[in-house]
């Protein structure tokens, strides 16, 4: 089965600078695989000659700073938009690309993503979800990361049938369990909204919607004690920026125990092993690529300072997603959830705009 992914070779810090290189090694390692490389003629010029590539013109660049009005109605012809466009079915249901990868700026991604794709029947908001590492050797995945700052209990309920699709369909977890993330494991703890959730949830286990768990704290996304976990995406936002600090500290501490006295480094020496394996292990860049759930088609979102080994990673999960039927399963979750859920928990179509997303 061939997978064509569109990449949105602008985006980012670094632009093809960092995104030519990925996609090379993508491709090596990816022999079904196909790019359609989206952006300015001249950057994407080394690729010309590029077996299983195409190259799309673009004559814009959404920036990290702009506004995401500035992306939704003035950029029309962004390397974001284009490749978003990519992933549009055209009047005969034919998309030119299965997925499409961007590292450019998050709410202008989400904003663009929402208007050319439209979000799927049944969901109020898409959500960002990403892995985060365990210590069972494996990943938990957390949404919302920042999509949706002021979520209703109704939201959070969406975010743990999406989360269950993901999983299911890129971990091959058929019935990953879920857990929503709390001041504390009691139900009597929480927010009102977060109360609300807990019973929304409890029902929908219930009924066999989706295998929750029960409310879980902050330690236990590294614990690994469920293979998801649903919160907000203020908080969403926190844990992932939190983990991702907590990783290059850990690696500035690999790095100078190398040039300290001829003791220190006798001793990072002994331990080298060790903490090469968990500086592996807690590496954010081999989870990077998050996916914005809920869209009539596959994004992922990499970094903004992703380095082309991260970067490769996010082309990686959005294939895996793709070539294992990540958005028909989604929608099927979202069926039988309707079907299932209690009115109270169906969508509001009325509801509100999502709140602005994070940028990155």
């Amino acid at each position: 089965m061939t997978v064509r992914i569109a990449v949105d070779c602008m985006g980012g810090d670094h632009g093809p600078a960092v995104t030519l290189p990925a996609c090379r090694a993508f491709l090596a390692a990816h022999p079904e695989a196909e790019v359609i490389l989206v952006g300015r003629a001249e950057a994407l010029a080394p690729a010309a000659q590029w077996e299983r590539c195409t190259i799309v013109a673009a004559s814009e660049v959404v920036e990290m700073d702009d506004a995401i009005e500035v992306a939704l109605r003035r950029k029309k012809d962004s390397s974001l938009r284009v490749a978003l466009n990519q992933v549009k079915p055209d009047a005969a249901g034919v998309a030119a690309a299965q997925a499409c990868v961007s590292a450019g700026n998050t709410g202008a991604l989400m904003a663009v993503a929402r208007y050319v794709l439209k979000t799927l029947d049944g969901i109020d908001r898409p959500a960002i979800a990403t892995v985060l590492p365990n210590e069972h050797d494996g990943g938990t995945t957390v949404l919302d990361l920042g999509a949706n700052v002021d979520c209703t209990a109704e939201h959070l309920l969406q975010f743990a049938v999406m989360g269950s699709a993901l999983v299911a369909a890129v971990d091959g977890n058929p019935n990953p369990s879920v857990g929503l993330l709390n001041i504390g494991e009691e139900a009597i703890k929480g927010s009102e909204t977060i109360k609300q959730a807990g019973e929304l949830l409890r029902a929908a286990s219930s009924h066999g919607m989706l295998n929750f768990y029960g409310n879980v704290e902050g330690n236990d996304i590294f614990k690994g004690t469920t293979d998801i976990v649903v919160c907000d995406g203020f908080v969403g936002n926190v844990a992932l920026k939190t983990s991702e600090g907590l990783a290059s500290m850990l690696s500035k501490f690999v790095k100078q125990e190398f040039t300290r006295n001829p003791l220190t480094k006798l001793a990072a020496l002994v331990a080298l092993p060790v903490l090469r394996h968990l500086q592996r292990r807690v590496d954010h860049r081999r989870y990077n690529g998050a996916a914005l759930l809920g869209l009539r088609g596959l994004v992922f979102k990499s970094h903004g300072s992703a380095d082309a080994f991260a970067f490769e990673h996010a082309l990686s999960r959005a294939y895996d997603a793709a070539r294992n039927g990540l958005l028909d399963r989604v929608h099927d979750r979202i069926l039988e959830a309707l079907a299932a859920a209690p009115a109270s928990a169906k969508p509001n179509e009325s509801a509100a705009p999502s709140s602005a997303a994070l940028t990155a």
